[in-house]
């Protein structure tokens, strides 16, 4: 298959994938292969959360829709339009896969399909369900596919290449086993906040977007705060507070009770509104439910502190206070070219 029959597939996809929304799911004319596939979808989604807690019906929408909108013939043309694909010697490039939100993976999964090569699969037991499904939903409209896809349950084999997402202790495993093949090995990573007090209502609710989609749990998500020394943290518990029912979800109450309680043993002060705990601390990593922040007097200094910290660093989430930033609300909605580690993987797949 050649790249615009590869393309022209995932564009279907995501004609596909356009037809599931939370509120509304209905079969739109002139979309392939629904008879086979549309009802089938539904049931998945519904059945995610028995499949791993935290894949609410809402999160995995989340995750459908932001695809949907993301595989558009505009979107892939202009994504796809920066590369030179012309010289490709088809490889097998594996990939292991995080758990940690909905297809996680399909970025990488996309890659490697549309630079030429194929892929060798090995999902998350967090994960195992919704990317062979959308894969079953390719090869029916493009059979061909069949023959660059390939899921495994066991070890690792016969690859070229590998890219592999885990913990900064699962990494240092992935770095020695290999060691030999060309690779991109993803540690933890996480996304900060920049505020200088002068938010308004609405970007602060567009902010608690950052922190609470799938509950806290992707790299995307803001688990860092850094805020000018004095700040008032009223109108930004105020702004979240639309964010309130999180707590109703019993995998998410478990974790603040417990994290406010090792908080609240260990003398620690802390902020809380009853779904949220905010600690002062230098780290990057918050656990669920919890945000940490960190006062600053210069916001120079953040800046240089944040480009020498880059490399545990995802995203960062401002008004333009930092260059490249994000606007508030957008950390989970990236474009097909804001790569992961910002290391570029299509560059990478093409070197090979």
């Amino acid at each position: 298959m050649n790249l615009n029959q590869k393309k022209s597939a995932f564009i279907e996809l995501g004609k596909f994938l356009s037809q599931f929304s939370l509120d509304n799911s209905s079969k739109k004319e002139g979309v392939l292969h629904n008879d086979l596939f549309f009802d089938k979808c539904i049931d998945l989604i519904e059945l995610s959360q028995s499949h791993n807690g935290w894949f609410t019906p809402e999160q995995v929408h989340y995750a459908i829709d932001s695809w949907a909108e993301s595989l558009t013939e505009e979107n892939l043309s202009e994504w796809l339009s920066a590369y030179d694909f012309s010289n490709v010697q088809p490889k097998t490039v594996g990939l292991i896969l995080a758990g940690n939100i909905p297809l996680v993976g399909f970025h990488d999964f996309l890659s490697v399909l549309l630079s030429g090569h194929n892929v060798l699969v090995k999902t998350s037991s967090n994960d195992q369900k919704l990317l062979p499904f959308l894969a079953d939903y390719l090869i029916a409209v493009a059979p061909g596919m069949a023959d660059h896809i390939t899921f495994t349950e066991g070890k690792l084999e016969n690859f070229d290449a590998v890219i592999a997402t885990g913990s900064n202790n699962t990494a240092r495993y992935f770095d020695y086993y290999f060691k030999d093949v060309p690779n991109i090995i993803r540690k933890n990573r996480n996304s900060v906040a920049v505020l200088d007090g002068k938010e308004s209502k609405e970007d602060l609710e567009a902010l608690g977007e950052d922190i609470f989609r799938y509950f806290g749990l992707g790299c995307r998500n803001v688990s860092k705060l850094f805020v000018p020394r004095g700040y008032d943290f009223k109108l930004f518990f105020e702004a979240i507070y639309k964010y309130g029912d999180i707590i109703h979800y019993e995998k998410y109450a478990n974790n603040y009770d417990y994290n406010k309680a090792v908080f609240l043993m260990s003398l620690f002060p802390l902020l809380d509104n009853e779904f949220l705990t905010l600690k002062e601390d230098s780290s990057y990593s918050s656990p669920i439910s919890s945000v940490f922040y960190e006062y600053y007097d210069d916001l120079e200094a953040i800046k240089s502190k944040l480009l020498e910290d880059s490399e545990k660093i995802q995203c960062i989430v401002s008004n333009n206070l930092i260059n490249r930033s994000i606007s508030f609300g957008k950390s989970q909605n990236p474009e097909l070219c804001d790569y992961a580690d910002n290391i570029d993987t299509i560059s990478f797949l093409l070197k090979l």
